[in-house]
């Protein structure tokens, strides 16, 4: 009896938040998330995680030894009918100001790799600016800085536009993706890869 065709694909994500480059900053930890479109479905793994909180070397002076390395392991897998609203990971890094008060130190996100294999992904990552220097000055006294309430705003883009951010940092990701059935439904994923590029963004294509 011949098999029946597929209604789904599946997309399945491993690795790992593997590093993080903020010179100006030590001991922090991150946070992961993922953010996707109504027809996509987790099936197995975790949708987010919180780190480790890490340090660098002591005696750091090279770019290497400045780097924070969490590897922190990611591992879930998707169920969708269509690519529309793509996987995208939220990444939020925090860390303790002066005052010992936990505070956010960078957000990024990043769509999860298109093509099945091996990726690397380095994201820029930015904080939320206050909008004046009384508010900044009031803020860094009370030791609370502008962040937001809900991290996967940073791969929704709704109401980014009135926000001022400024860029702080990077995030390493090393993901491995395995696709099944989608060629199978009619999706060829090497067409959907954006190749040469170490950050994938695609705000303005039907994939957000």
């Amino acid at each position: 009896m011949a098999a029946a065709n597929p209604t789904v694909f599946l997309v399945m994500v491993n690795g790992q938040v593997e590093s993080g480059l903020f010179p100006e900053f030590n001991d922090l930890y991150c946070k992961y998330c993922f953010v996707y479109g109504q027809d996509w479905v987790p099936t197995s793994g975790l949708e987010e995680g919180i780190s480790q909180i890490t340090s660098k070397s002591p005696d750091g002076l090279l770019k290497t030894q400045q780097t924070l390395v969490w590897n922190f392991p990611i591992d879930i897998t998707f169920k969708s009918t269509n690519p529309y609203g793509w996987p995208q990971i939220v990444i939020s890094v925090y860390g303790p100001d002066l005052f010992g008060n936990d505070v956010v130190r960078g957000y990024g996100a990043v769509h999860v790799p298109f093509t099945p294999g091996r990726h690397k992904r380095t994201i820029p990552m930015f904080v939320p600016e206050s909008t004046s220097k009384l508010q900044k000055l009031t803020s860094w006294f009370m030791g609370r800085r502008p962040e937001y309430t809900d991290p996967k705003l940073v791969a929704q883009g709704e109401g980014r536009e009135v926000t001022r951010v400024r860029s702080q940092g990077f995030v390493t990701l090393l993901l491995n993706v395995v696709t099944k059935d989608m060629k199978k439904l009619g999706y060829d994923t090497n067409t959907l890869d954006m190749k040469n590029s170490s950050v994938i963004d695609l705000s303005e294509g039907i994939l957000k």
